[in-house]
């Protein structure tokens, strides 16, 4: 079987830098719906297209096609005091963009200096182009249920 749309695929895959060096590998496989629904990127959804288990792949991303250029105006410094208890550099806090509560961020805190903590709400993998290389583990042709309940949850998360 091929990849095409409405198809589940589970793809094994790990992330590098432009030079080869790992910067992320998953502890188990990606499972996502073919298609154009938004689950992965694009361009790597556009040249997994066709592939059967079993293939390989290497795709190369420049950062705005990957996690997106780094966007200093999503760091932010704020009070220590106004954060959870228990801050440590590395920690996630869920926030808000322009205090819109639909429009959720992750802020990693990236520095603690005093009573003072940065927060930076770039994805880790920001701004750099990467290289993502994996091997297609398994397709099937999503039921209608797959694809409702595929579908809700990412309404929903």
């Amino acid at each position: 079987m091929k990849i095409t749309k409405d198809c589940i695929v589970t793809v094994d895959y790990h992330i590098n830098d432009t030079e080869g060096k790992l910067l992320h590998e998953e502890e188990e496989p990606i499972i996502y719906l073919h298609g154009n629904y938004g689950h992965i990127f694009p361009t790597i959804e556009e040249i997994l297209e066709g592939k059967s288990i079993g293939d390989t792949f290497t795709i190369a991303l420049n950062a705005k096609d990957a996690f997106g250029e780094y966007d200093p105006e999503l760091v932010l410094t704020e009070k220590v005091s106004e954060l959870p208890e228990g801050l440590t550099v590395g920690m996630e806090i869920e926030g808000y963009m322009d205090g819109d509560e639909d429009d959720v961020i992750i802020y990693t805190v990236s520095a603690i200096e005093g009573k003072k903590a940065t927060l930076d709400g770039n994805h880790p993998l920001a701004g750099m182009d990467l290289v993502f290389e994996g091997t297609i583990l398994d397709i099937h042709r999503a039921t209608d249920q797959e694809i409702q309940e595929i579908l809700t949850y990412h309404q929903e998360h």
